[in-house]
C-alpha cells in the first residue's frame, strides 16, 4: 500500500513506542505521526512518555528544519486513550503522574526549536486537540471537528493547556470550547482562532508540506528568536531576544540575507 502524501519518499526514524511513528526526509521536513488508527489515534500513556524523548531526538538531527504532527487513516486524534484513564482515575496518585506525564508531552512540543504544523484531518479532541495547540500553527481540513472536551468527562483540564489555548483563541472563546466541550468543525475553526488555514481535505497535506517546505528556505536564527519571544510572558520577551540578537551579530544570516536581496537571487541559510 502507498503511504500518505505526507510521509511518502521519507525515511522512517525509530521511535520505539508502538502508535506513534516519525519519518525524515532530504527536504529539511520531519513528520510525526499518530499511527493507532483502529482507536482513532488514541493517544497511550506510552506515546505521551515518548513524545519528548523522540521530539529531541528529532530537534537532533542536523537535517531538519520543520516538523508536520499528523494522524493515520484520515484522523488526527481523538485524545487520550479512554480505556487507560478509567484505570488511571482508579487511583488518585496514578491520575496525578498521568497528567504530569500528559503536560511534558505538550510542553516538549511546544518548546522544539523548529516551526511545527500540525495537519488536522478528521476528529482533533482531547488531548488530540492539546497537541495541535502546542504546535506553532494548525493547517486544518474543512471536514475536521475539533474540540476538548474533559467537561463531557468531569476532568480537570491542566492549567498549562487551558493557559496555551487561551493564549491562543481567547479568554471567552477558550471558556466557550472547554465549558461545553462541543466540536467545531474545520470550517469554522478559523474564525476562532483554532486554525491558520482551512483547506478542503484532498488538498491539506500538499499545502501544508509545500508549507513546511518553504519554513525549511527561511532563517532559523529568525524564527527561532521568534519562538522564544513569543514562549514567554511579554514583559520577559526581550531578555529571551538578548542571546539571539547577540548571536545575530556574528552569525552570517544577516550578512546572506542581505546580499542575496541585493542580487536577486533566494537565500541560502
Amino acid at each position: 500500500m502507498a503511504r500518505p502524501p505526507l510521509t511518502r519518499d521519507r525515511s522512517p526514524f525509530p521511535t520505539q513506542v508502538e502508535g506513534l511513528n516519525a519519518f525524515t526526509g532530504e527536504d529539511g521536513v520531519a513528520v510525526l505521526e499518530f499511527a493507532r488508527p483502529h482507536r482513532r489515534n488514541a493517544v497511550t500513556l506510552a506515546i505521551w512518555q515518548a513524545l519528548p524523548k523522540v521530539l529531541l531526538r528529532l530537534a537532533e538531527q542536523p537535517g531538519v528544519r520543520a516538523l508536520l504532527v499528523t494522524g493515520a487513516g484520515g484522523t488526527f486524534s481523538a485524545g487520550a486513550d479512554i480505556a487507560e484513564l478509567v484505570e488511571v482515575y482508579a487511583d488518585p496518585d496514578q491520575a496525578d503522574d498521568y497528567h504530569a506525564v500528559n503536560v511534558a508531552a505538550e510542553e516538549a512540543l511546544a518548546a522544539f526549536p523548529h516551526p511545527t504544523v500540525a495537519v488536522v484531518h478528521g476528529a482533533c479532541v482531547g488531548g488530540g486537540c492539546q497537541l495541535a495547540v502546542a504546535c506553532d500553527l494548525r493547517f486544518v481540513a474543512e471536514d475536521a471537528r475539533l474540540g476538548i472536551t474533559p467537561a463531557k468527562l468531569g476532568v480537570v483540564y491542566p492549567a498549562v493547556p487551558t493557559l496555551r489555548l487561551a493564549r491562543l483563541v481567547g479568554p471567552a472563546r477558550a471558556k466557550y470550547l472547554l465549558f461545553s466541550g462541543e466540536l467545531v468543525t474545520g470550517r469554522d475553526s478559523a474564525a476562532i482562532g483554532l486554525a491558520d488555514r482551512v483547506a478542503p481535505g484532498a488538498e491539506l497535506d500538499a499545502a501544508a508540506l509545500e508549507f513546511a517546505r518553504l519554513l525549511t528556505r527561511r532563517s532559523a536564527q529568525t524564527i527561532g528568536a521568534v519562538k522564544a519571544a513569543l514562549a514567554v510572558p511579554p514583559e520577559h520577551a526581550a531578555a529571551a531576544l538578548e542571546p539571539w540578537e547577540r548571536r545575530s551579530r556574528e552569525a552570517g544570516d544577516v550578512r546572506e540575507g542581505l546580499a542575496a536581496f541585493l542580487e536577486g537571487r533566494p537565500p541560502r541559510f
